[in-house]
């Protein structure tokens, strides 16, 4: 099992960036698919940005040039830079792990969601 802490979000105007972080733990032996995804009021959930096991990131079309994510391996955290933000991008957002393929990372269901933090652009 792998626990996952989010931090981050809050308030800023459109244009702004946030910078969200999430701390891995528990059970890391086992490698998984790690990822960001967000969840407005009255949405489906969405995956922004995903890094397989062997570092390749997928983004959204939405997220493409605009978000980046990276991970420091060493100490087990993922960041997610949000610039260029723009009120469509306000929601929760959660960090997500998946054991599952290189290919699946991304498509398949999270098997694990952090606590989410909140994104508001206005």
């Amino acid at each position: 099992h792998v626990q996952l802490v989010e931090s981050g979000g809050g308030s800023v105007q459109a244009g702004g960036s946030l910078r969200l972080s999430c701390v891995v733990s528990g059970d890391t032996s086992r490698t998984y698919c790690l990822g960001w995804i967000r969840q407005a009021p009255g949405k489906e959930p969405e995956a922004v940005a995903s890094v397989t096991q062997v570092g390749q990131i997928i983004y959204s079309d939405s997220a493409n040039g605009r978000f980046v994510l990276s991970r420091d391996t060493g100490r087990k955290i993922v960041y997610l830079q949000m610039n260029q933000l723009r009120p469509e991008d306000t929601a929760i957002y959660y960090c997500a792990a998946a054991h599952v393929t290189r290919a699946q990372c991304g498509k398949a269901p999270w098997e694990h969601r952090g606590q989410g933090t909140q994104v508001t652009v206005s």
